[in-house]
């Protein structure tokens, strides 16, 4: 039944995208419109949305709260995206819902239906916070149907997705902000005038966060990565502003439980680190990881990407003379091909074939892609 509902739902466009509410808004009313009376944290941005997402999910879990959690993509399955309390929807109940939800007699976007899908599952569990995560961009995301929200956090802001959100981070960051609500705070560490004239805008307080928290939050985040300090500051402004009641002590045993994996995750048995950043700006993040944590060690890559990525300027950021580079032209429909890729690279590359092309003798780093590590199930089996 699960794979069935798979089916149903990849028929209506797996790659297919069509910014706007009109239809999402629509299909809500035909189900009493869940989301208005779901208390949402929303959370948009080019790059560390979905780790400021899964820390506050943390960490007011540990707090006693019942949570729901909408992050994109998944890694290996669709239910990944729809938690609540830091458990999966199942199979039986996502596949129900798919079901439900395309009766109601309006054409929806993969999106459109997942998201529709969250805002009925919270609901009827009855989460006391919904904590969501953007699809793409914010202003005409699915996800922004919500007339209120606890607050609005703005991440990162990178050039990604300018087909869609505009080839300037000033328009992007435009389309971020459109997820700012009326009388309702934004929590940003950016400080593009877009941000500030919508916050202005919608009489919103704009409460700017700097990359500085205390030290034992900080050693407490199991995430690793020093791009995460930046994450963790919106997350823990969040926290102080909205849940005043939650003490230091809560929020560090909170931050010690976070899981996201495939976010500069390390696997020492392999020497294996994955990470799936699949832009400039995250790529940038994982190469000043890697000269930090691993400063001395030889690097082995598995490196694929999609073509609507600037992979020539990834590689260029991500690659040294003395490493050794593996390009994978991995199964998906927009996937840059080996060929296309070792045309771009600045040192010499080889085709990826299997797990067998790791080696022991240096760092291994599989990264570029969420959808090329999803193909990779032999990674599912090393998550714990």
């Amino acid at each position: 039944m699960y794979e069935e509902a798979i089916k149903l739902l990849t028929s209506r466009g797996k790659f297919y995208i069509d910014l706007g509410l009109e239809r999402i808004e629509a299909a809500l009313e035909k189900f009493s419109n869940p989301q208005d009376s779901l208390k949402c944290i929303h959370v948009a941005g080019t790059n560390g949305k979905g780790s400021v997402c899964t820390i506050l999910d943390s960490i007011l879990r540990e707090a006693g709260y019942k949570t729901g959690l909408y992050t994109s993509p998944h890694i290996w399955e669709y239910t990944e995206r729809i938690k609540v309390n830091g458990i999966e929807i199942s199979k039986e109940d996502f596949a129900n819902y798919v079901f439900e939800i395309a009766e109601c007699g309006i054409h929806l976007t993969e999106f459109e239906i997942l998201t529709v899908m969250m805002f009925l599952y919270f609901k009827r569990n009855n989460v006391d916070v919904a904590v969501l995560e953007t699809g793409l961009g914010g202003r005409l995301d699915a996800t922004n149907v919500i007339k209120s929200n606890l607050c609005s956090i703005i991440t990162q802001i990178d050039l990604d997705h300018t087909e869609r959100l505009g080839d300037t981070k000033e328009k992007i960051a435009f389309e971020k902000a459109g997820i700012i609500k009326p009388e309702c705070p934004v929590i940003t560490s950016m400080g593009y005038e877009a941000i500030k004239d919508r916050a202005d805008e919608m009489n919103s307080m704009f409460i700017f966060a700097t990359p500085f928290v205390k030290s034992e939050f900080i050693e407490a985040l199991s995430l690793r990565g020093m791009h995460q300090r930046e994450n963790l500051a919106l997350a823990i402004n969040a926290v102080n502003y909205l849940f005043k009641d939650i003490g230091d002590d809560v929020i560090a045993e909170g931050l010690r439980k976070v899981e996201n994996p495939c976010r500069f995750q390390y696997f020492p048995e392999k020497n294996l680190i994955v990470d799936g950043s699949h832009n400039p700006n995250g790529i940038q993040a994982l190469r000043d990881n890697l000269d930090y944590y691993f400063p001395e060690e030889k690097r082995r890559f598995v490196f694929g990407c999609l073509k609507n990525k600037d992979y020539q300027r990834m590689m260029n950021i991500l690659f040294r003379e003395e490493d050794e580079v593996y390009l994978n032209d991995f199964d998906y429909p927009s996937a840059c091909t080996f060929e296309e890729l070792k045309l771009k690279c600045p040192i010499e590359a080889h085709k990826y074939s299997s797990e067998s092309d790791l080696s022991q003798d240096r760092l291994n780093v599989i990264c570029g892609s969420f959808y090329m590590i999803g193909g990779m199930k032999w990674l599912k089996s090393l998550q714990v």
